[in-house]
């Protein structure tokens, strides 16, 4: 690692507090002063002009789903391009370890056709498995309890033993034990969503008294939102674990505004006391498998149970009624594009709502949604138009939110540039520095960055990240205030942004000029523990 004088720079250093203009000295990687017109003695140093930029902590993605892509393309594209220098994977349930009974053949379908292998089991050799393949961006994982759950007891529904239950809390503590910052859960997907709360509190329990996180898909996001949250709260209170509550919103118009009684809670849970604070993405958009649309008791016993059901048309008539109202009437079919599949002859329906699918295909829209999950094996991705602009705006702008991307990281060419996925993948935070940042003024630039770099890294627990001071890590991004901006569309997703100019990982420029030097430099970071 060389030494740099980054000059000049408009300096927003992570607390919050006020930019101010100075030079940054690098050396071996971390930061070694601070100051207005630094003379640094010695030779080979390499000085770069940051005149007229902001300089700021690298932005860590809370919320991240980059689990494969980290393996399938180490080069990060659409992440690194952002100015992420740390994602923060297995999120909302699913991680690819620990891997044993019946997660092995769900990861390795999962995996499918990217041509990784899951040749590891447990969490540390998954860690290992990254670090041999090398990145861009440091990673940090979370332990997806769906996969714990798959691991030991299938996708089944019903309560787990006292022995299963002994044998997910073991897993558990080993991945701590091995560098997961904490456990994540997604409440609304199988066969997390067939855990009750004293199963989660048991869990949790372990991640507490290692000092690790509590990440959480609540298990609803619509009509019974607040009741979600109320529960992710008594998890903190029963089982003593920090909580993360992922992507804050409110889905359904009928659900509008919902968020503020949500984030009141939290913030009375906070004056008790209570750790709680959320994350949030700057869409109006999910995304999600199509699968969601069905009833969650479809999947017990696993995928090809739930296909058997779906070919079935007593269970058809049986659950059409309720598709309709939830996914129809209440939703709009129009509202939901097909993101992703398989089959080459499917390809066709990316970027097509299910009504235009539909009229295509000459069925009525749930008929149509069916039978694509009946010929994908179940593995169609969507975007799903389900919140309100003035929600959005709210949630970022409680100081209790962090910024996350909720996507994986992609690329515009290969294997992670092949579907339409949802435009968070490339541009979720030049979108909060320059849309609700720069022109709407929902955040001031400093408050904007806070939410991107020590929020995160505190609520997380990595102390030399998030900062620009001496002693941190230079993990550093520079950009352009007035062009700082997303480009990608719902249409046209595998746009890069525009005016992230460096990026720095570990003190190495991984981003030079708006491009990608090809530097693998970044680290798997291991939770510390207590």
């Amino acid at each position: 690692m060389g030494r740099i004088l980054l000059r000049d720079a408009k300096i927003v250093d992570g607390t919050g507090s006020p930019w101010f203009l100075g030079d940054v000295a690098l050396e071996d990687g971390r930061i070694v002063d601070i100051g207005r017109d630094l003379k640094i003695p010695g030779s080979g140093l390499r000085i770069i002009d940051l005149a007229g930029l902001v300089l700021a902590p690298g932005f860590i993605d809370i919320h991240s789903h980059s689990d494969d892509a980290v393996l399938i393309n180490p080069l990060s594209e659409s992440k690194i391009r952002q100015g992420v220098t740390t994602e923060v994977i297995g999120n909302c349930g699913y991680s690819l370890a620990p891997l044993e009974g019946e997660a092995i053949d769900f990861v390795r379908n999962d995996l499918d056709g990217s041509g990784i292998t899951p040749d590891w089991s447990s969490f540390g050799e998954y860690l290992e498995r990254i670090e041999d393949s090398g990145t861009s961006v440091n990673i940090a994982a979370l332990i997806g309890h769906g996969t714990v759950r798959q691991a030991v007891m299938g996708c089944v529904k019903r309560t787990p033993s006292p022995d299963e239950l002994e044998h997910m809390k073991m897993l558990v503590s080993k991945s701590m034990e091995e560098g997961a910052f904490g456990i994540s859960t997604g409440l609304i997907y199988p066969p997390s969503c067939y855990a009750d709360t004293d199963e989660i509190v048991e869990l949790a329990r372990s991640v507490a008294s290692k000092g690790g996180i509590y990440a959480t898909h609540i298990r609803d996001e619509g009509l019974n939102l607040v009741d979600a949250t109320r529960e992710a709260i008594a998890i903190r209170k029963r089982a003593g674990v920090r909580v993360q509550i992922s992507h804050c919103k409110s889905c359904g118009s009928e659900n509008k505004g919902k968020v503020q009684e949500t984030l009141k809670l939290m913030e009375n849970a906070r004056s008790q006391g209570i750790d709680v604070a959320c994350d949030v993405y700057p869409y109006i958009a999910t995304s999600t498998g199509l699968s969601i649309i069905l009833p969650a008791w479809i999947f017990d016993g696993g995928p090809d149970k739930a296909i058997t059901r779906l070919l079935n048309e007593d269970m058809l008539r049986e659950i059409r009624p309720q598709v309709e109202e939830d996914q129809g009437r209440k939703l709009g079919w129009d509202k939901t594009l097909i993101s992703s599949v398989r089959k080459e002859q499917n390809k066709a329906f990316e970027g097509k709502s299910l009504s235009e699918i539909a009229q295509v295909t000459e069925k009525d829209p749930f008929t149509a949604a069916i039978d694509l999950l009946v010929d994908e094996a179940l593995s169609v991705q969507v975007v799903r138009f389900m919140m309100c602009e003035e929600d959005v705006k709210y949630v970022l702008g409680s100081r209790l939110s962090s910024i996350g991307t909720d996507a994986s990281s992609r690329a515009p060419y290969g294997f992670l540039g092949k579907d339409k996925p949802h435009p968070r993948a490339y541009g979720t935070f030049p979108r909060v520095l320059g849309k609700y940042g720069r022109d709407m003024g929902i955040l001031t630039l400093e408050e904007a960055v806070r939410k991107m770099t020590s929020l995160p890294a505190q609520r997380l627990g990595i102390m030399d990240r998030g900062l620009i001071r001496p002693g941190m890590i230079a993990d550093l991004v520079a950009f352009d205030p007035e062009t700082v901006s997303d480009t990608a569309t719902y249409s046209d997703p595998h746009r890069y942004p525009d005016g992230i100019i460096w990026v720095m990982v570990g003190g190495e420029p991984t981003i030079e000029q708006g491009e990608h030097t090809g530097l693998l430099c970044g680290e798997v970071l291991r939770h510390k523990g207590r």
